[in-house]
């Protein structure tokens, strides 16, 4: 007799608002709202921890090393920006002090100032990564620095994902 067991995974790219429903059931609902602020331009990614997220542009915009974004270049040196991590420990929200890098991906200019410029007593360590708590005090700043380093979407981008909400209503 064979018996096949599946593990219970959970996606690995996922909206901002999936993420609430997901992890933010302790969330404040300020924390909440303000999280969702970033929803149009972002999305979440994970790999190796699913409670560990970072913050992604939804057009994976790369950027060489000048910061400079060329969509007609595909140059094998350029990397996608991360715009942040964020861990949920225990039903806590908390940002950590390093993004994913690798050679697909480097943490956006700014983000290690949104870190330091962070005023929290609750301060943590999990799984080797230094992470500050995230509250109704200090959400706001978080979120409008993060919305400062990362970019519109494009027209373009709009253009794509207005036709296909138009098709889908059309069914």
């Amino acid at each position: 007799m064979i018996i096949l067991v599946m593990k219970n995974r959970r996606k690995s790219s996922i909206s901002i608002k999936m993420f609430i429903s997901e992890l933010g059931e302790d969330f404040s609902d300020h924390i909440k709202e303000k999280l969702m602020h970033l929803d149009a331009r972002t999305f979440l990614t994970r790999k190796e921890f699913e409670n560990r997220l970072d913050i992604k542009h939804v057009e994976h915009q790369k950027y060489d090393g000048n910061g400079v974004a060329n969509e007609n270049d595909s140059s094998k040196s350029k990397k996608e920006y991360v715009y942040g991590e964020l861990e949920v420990v225990e039903g806590v929200l908390y940002l950590s002090e390093k993004c994913l890098e690798n050679k697909d991906f480097v943490q956006a200019p700014g983000v290690s100032n949104i870190y330091e410029s962070l005023v929290s007593d609750d301060v943590i360590v999990d799984n080797g990564k230094n992470l500050k708590k995230l509250d109704d005090k200090n959400i706001d700043y978080v979120v409008d620095s993060i919305l400062d380093i990362c970019p519109e979407v494009s027209q373009k981008y709009i253009d794509i994902v207005k036709g296909m909400v138009d098709r889908s209503n059309n069914r």
